[in-house]
């Protein structure tokens, strides 16, 4: 006969699914564990394009000591590097929401065993499994919400982001570690062993254990299709869950993705105007003020550079033109190797309305103080009168309606 069904999860009895079982775990276990390390690394990556060491005003992560440890100057080529590791890192992340949230139904029973701790041994296991189900949840949602540009949580998202992800993934390996053999075990034998994932009395199937994986397979198929397209002309319309789905904005050369309008950001015609905008250039041998038609009175350059930003999105390569970074520093002083640069927005408030760049982006001959964009003057939402442009760089750090520049070692 039946057993009486309980009311209590922490009874065996009350977790009745049939699929529920040591194969099912190991298999979305080891997908998690090829693609949690791919996120980490290329969120680790993502990490070092700020160049977090190089100002304060590119690292809002106080205090992370050794945790910097591999951090290194980050690089111009390919110009298109961020564009793919943070494709990469956001696009796989939403795509493998649907394995991680089987993961946790798969399991969920043994947060509810009791006694909750059996041995020391034990004790540690538990706690290192709540850090690794609350890391995993805070990191995807904290992720998926900055992708949306929705920042409901308390504090700025790179340093949460930023501590979740080591604390997360601290677990994770000693997770992997402890459960790896046995993964593989399950996976290689015929018949399934029976411990506290199998329930006691379950209830009939109606689906095999194949056949959830071709659901929880199903569903993350459709998330990439329906993100991917984000970083594809031609198919970014498909990316109906991603902040900038649809058609791009606008027709003609502005007609590219944005994420922070002049609107938005303060900037008002008067700012951008012939008579009221004036660039200056601080450095070794004084202050330079040039406005934009002095500007274009100096050798002019072009670049082809995509922007690509945190949150997943990017454009292909742009046809930008306007005068070389390298060349406004020697304006100032500097004729040989140019130095770092800080750059300061007219955008009055808001993250990233200064930023950094390090000397060897300002040394490539594609960095820009960009005037032009496809042939066209920058509109405003582009970042007129000027913006700077510079390979592989995160979006944020392409300054819009650029002041000031100070060149100099920062």
């Amino acid at each position: 006969m039946r057993r009486p069904l309980s009311s209590s999860p922490f009874s065996p009895s009350f977790w009745r699914s049939p699929l529920r079982g040591p194969w099912l775990t190991s298999v979305l276990g080891i997908v998690l564990l090829g693609g949690i390390t791919v996120l980490f690394v290329t969120g680790l990556l993502s990490y070092a394009a700020y160049n977090p060491d190089l100002s304060p005003v590119n690292d809002t992560t106080p205090d992370k000591g050794i945790l910097g440890f591999y951090l290194f100057s980050w690089p111009t080529d390919p110009h298109w590097l961020y564009r793919l590791t943070q494709g990469i890192h956001v696009t796989l992340g939403i795509t493998l929401i649907p394995v991680l949230l089987a993961k946790l139904w798969s399991v969920v029973p043994k947060l509810f065993t009791l006694p909750p701790a059996r041995s020391l041994a034990h004790a540690l296991e538990r706690v290192s499994l709540l850090l690794l189900v609350g890391g995993g949840l805070f990191e995807f949602v904290t992720g998926v919400l900055n992708v949306q540009l929705d920042y409901v949580f308390p504090g700025s998202f790179y340093p949460l982001h930023f501590y979740g992800a080591w604390v997360f993934f601290a677990a994770f390996v000693a997770h992997a570690v402890l459960k790896m053999p046995m993964a593989w075990r399950n996976l290689r034998q015929l018949r399934e062993e029976r411990n506290e994932l199998v329930s006691p009395d379950p209830d009939p199937p109606t689906v095999s254990r194949r056949g959830a994986l071709g659901l929880v397979g199903g569903g993350s198929l459709l998330l990439l299709g329906t993100t991917a397209g984000q970083n594809f002309d031609g198919l970014r319309w498909t990316a109906v869950l991603a902040p900038h789905g649809g058609a791009d904005p606008g027709s003609g050369p502005g007609g590219f993705q944005i994420n922070k309008t002049a609107a938005y950001a303060g900037i008002t015609p008067a700012d951008r105007s012939e008579e009221g905008w004036r660039l200056v250039v601080r450095g070794r041998t004084g202050t330079v003020r040039l406005s934009r038609a002095e500007l274009l009175r100096l050798p002019l350059h072009s670049s082809a550079l995509p922007i690509a930003c945190v949150e997943g999105w990017s454009t292909s390569d742009q046809w930008w033109r306007g005068v070389r970074l390298r060349d406004l520093a020697a304006l100032v002083g500097y004729d040989g190797d140019p130095p770092d640069v800080f750059v300061e927005s007219l955008q009055r408030h808001g993250a990233f309305r200064r930023a950094a760049l390090r000397a060897n982006q300002v040394a490539d001959p594609r960095s820009l103080l960009a005037l032009f964009v496809n042939g066209e003057d920058l509109t405003p939402d582009h970042g007129h009168p000027a913006r700077i442009i510079v390979p592989a760089a995160p979006g944020v750090l392409n300054t819009k309606w650029v002041a000031a520049m100070t060149f100099g070692d920062l």
